[in-house]
């Protein structure tokens, strides 16, 4: 099968890189996103067949249908490190119908008890592949430094995708303050002689921009370079390898609706995703693009809500918008950086560039017409509150004994108010566990603003999901986030927002 060569959302970068190439570089020069010029276009019965396959294997046929550049035998070896035993079902990815027509993608089974698990388990043995192939063709001397910034999960699934892994380092910053008690322990008790993890003191989106502008800072990666023979790269969502297993798991998901009967073959399923980055449902949106019959792509937001005022105006406009906590805080961002890629596809590099400037400048874009009604036909949105979100993971219990996180609460509420005839399929994004407090309040009819009783106030994450199984006895405690408490709290440093901040903390851990 023909190599598959990506381009640049913002046209600039003319290097036309093969599968390999564009994951080891994670962001085009200039700024822009890479994007496969050609879509494998998937048969019907091709999708079914997966149906009989174990996920592995699905993955492996996705990888080898987008041109990936490497022999097929080599993509299941990498494959089946990925999805294989690290997983807690065999299944990797299952559905489960909750009631008559709403059915839910449960993409949290991997280590860390996130759907980012789906992507960097996948995307960091591709990585280091991809650099051992660079090193070998004498193409490359240098190893990679791997910055991410996170919302909370990102972080975590990072740090065990990569650690230890060869040919790479990685460093986390996360908004100190802005995650769970569970994420936070997840991150700084990371194993791994390659790995770090600092907290910044500002949001996300203060954690996203700093990244980037260290990845923009031609000093800095010279510094790199000269001192440590390391380039940088990404293990966010603007990564392609992120995206690619996104992917996968959505044509996996059409196909194992058929099999069970929730959705007759050949019909649509709509697909609500809790939508923060744009990421998750920009894999659908790709799916749907190949032949996966999918309808409507349904964006849950939550209160940060501008990808929801942005699908029913056209307008994105951070420029009076405040930065709100809230019970779903891999949600909590405000410049969407995958979104980027959806405009490329449905305009032109000229005009992302025009908006991606307009957006950095001014804080705002507005879409012509034309694309602003192209997004129209596949996606529609809607936004949920603090409150309504925990109200929802109360009743959803209180019916149906199924237990979610808030995340994929606003996903279920957003579905109820927009689904029509489609079966839909609520993605799941977290573990309830990870996020024990927020589902006690909920649980025990308090709002997200009320304190916790005193009896549950002085208690760790881990000892409140205890408090929880009191409410519902059948709820599930990962074994790894159980044993949270016990381990060893490894990074404890604390930087400033902004470039110095993100820069510095990366000087000191290197030496």
């Amino acid at each position: 099968m023909e190599t598959t060569h990506y381009r640049d959302t913002r046209g600039l970068d003319t290097t036309r890189p093969g599968f390999t190439d564009a994951v080891v570089k994670g962001i085009a020069h200039g700024g822009g996103l890479y994007v496969p010029e050609d879509l494998p276009r998937l048969e019907l019965d091709e999708i079914l067949v997966m149906a009989e396959m174990p996920y592995w294997q699905r993955a492996t046929r996705i990888f080898e249908r987008f041109g990936v550049d490497l022999p097929g035998v080599r993509i299941a070896e990498l494959m089946r490190v990925a999805y294989g035993e690290n997983f807690d079902d065999a299944r990797i990815a299952p559905i489960e119908e909750v009631v008559a027509g709403m059915h839910v993608l449960e993409l949290w089974h991997g280590p860390t008890s996130a759907f980012k698990d789906m992507a960097l388990q996948c995307m960091p043995v591709f990585f280091s592949e991809g650099i051992a192939l660079k090193q070998e063709r004498g193409e490359l001397t240098d190893d990679y430094l791997v910055l991410v910034a996170t919302s909370g999960d990102t972080g975590k699934a990072a740090l065990e995708g990569f650690a230890d892994r060869d040919h790479t380092r990685i460093v986390v910053f996360y908004p100190e303050g802005g995650v769970s008690d569970i994420q936070r322990k997840q991150m700084v008790t990371q194993r791994g002689d390659n790995v770090s993890v600092f907290g910044v003191r500002g949001n996300f989106d203060d954690c996203q921009n700093a990244v980037k502008a260290a990845f923009n800072d031609e000093a800095f990666n010279a510094e790199l370079h000269e001192k440590h023979g390391l380039r940088l790269s990404s293990a966010n969502s603007i990564n392609w390898g992120r995206l690619l297993p996104q992917i996968a798991y959505y044509v996996s998901a059409y196909a194992d609706m058929v099999a069970s009967g929730g959705v007759v073959t050949g019909s649509k399923m709509d697909v609500c995703v809790p939508t923060g980055n744009f990421g998750n449902i920009l894999g659908a949106y790709y799916a749907k693009k190949m032949g996966v019959p999918i309808g409507k792509l349904l964006c849950a937001s939550n209160e940060n809500n501008v990808l929801a005022d942005f699908i029913a105006t056209g307008t994105y406009d951070i420029t009076s918008r405040d930065f709100v906590t809230t019970p779903s805080p891999s949600m909590d961002i405000l410049i969407s950086s995958n979104l980027e890629r959806l405009l490329f596809e449905l305009a032109d590099a000229e005009k992302v560039r025009e908006w991606m400037a307009s957006l950095s400048t001014d804080g705002r874009f507005q879409v012509d017409r034309e694309t602003f009604g192209l997004m129209r036909e596949h996606f529609i949105g809607d936004w949920v509150s603090n409150d309504e979100s925990l109200g929802v993971i109360s009743r959803v219990y209180d019916e149906t004994g199924y237990l979610m996180d808030p995340h994929t609460a606003v996903a279920w509420e957003v579905a109820e108010r927009l689904r029509d005839v489609n079966p839909v399929l609520v993605v799941s994004t977290a573990h309830w566990a990870k996020f024990g407090a927020d589902v006690y309040k909920a649980l025990s009819g308090l709002l997200y603003g009320d304190p916790l009783p005193e009896d549950a106030n002085s208690l760790s994450g881990v000892e409140l999901l205890g408090k929880v199984r009191e409410l519902a006895e059948a709820a599930r405690v990962p074994h790894a986030l159980a044993e949270l408490d016990h381990a060893a709290v490894r990074f404890t440093g604390v930087v400033d927002a902004g470039r110095d901040g993100v820069e510095n903390a990366v000087r000191d851990w290197l030496g």
